[in-house]
């Protein structure tokens, strides 16, 4: 009975790691221009490609750091990863509009130039640094 009860709370933070993964996606959607999956599927672009993967990646330290701490309690686990990662989600949006705000041109240009620009990777790190922060505080 017990492996049954893992494997369904396995499903279930998955579902929850899934569903904050697809917000994430269309968070970076919302924030730049074109669609995201025309950009990285059909025109290949390594910018957008960078910035959603950096996002999702973000999620998943949020994520498993909540699960990790919750110590095999699944409804406060599941519950604290939905909304720790609501709050990174939301932390990436804001630095996103900051880097944008503080830096040369528009940053959402940017991450669907053609070309390969630095200014993705440093916001692909503030993504990831944010992450790491949450998952500190989390823990």
């Amino acid at each position: 009975m017990n492996l049954v009860y893992e494997i369904l709370a396995s499903l279930a933070y998955g579902a929850v790691g899934m569903v904050l993964m697809v917000l994430g996606y269309l968070l970076v959607d919302l924030l730049t221009p074109g669609r995201l999956h025309t950009l990285i599927w059909r025109n290949r672009n390594r910018n957008a490609a960078v910035l959603v993967a950096t996002n999702m990646l973000g999620v998943a330290v949020i994520v498993s750091t909540a699960i990790y701490v919750s110590e095999g309690h699944f409804v406060p686990g599941a519950a604290a990863s939905a909304a720790y990662g609501t709050v990174g989600l939301l932390l990436m949006g804001v630095a996103f509009l900051v880097i944008d705000l503080l830096t040369p041109g528009k940053l959402g240009e940017l991450v669907t130039d053609d070309q390969p620009h630095p200014a993705v990777w440093v916001n692909s790190a503030a993504h990831l640094a944010l992450a790491l922060v949450l998952a500190a505080a989390i823990s």
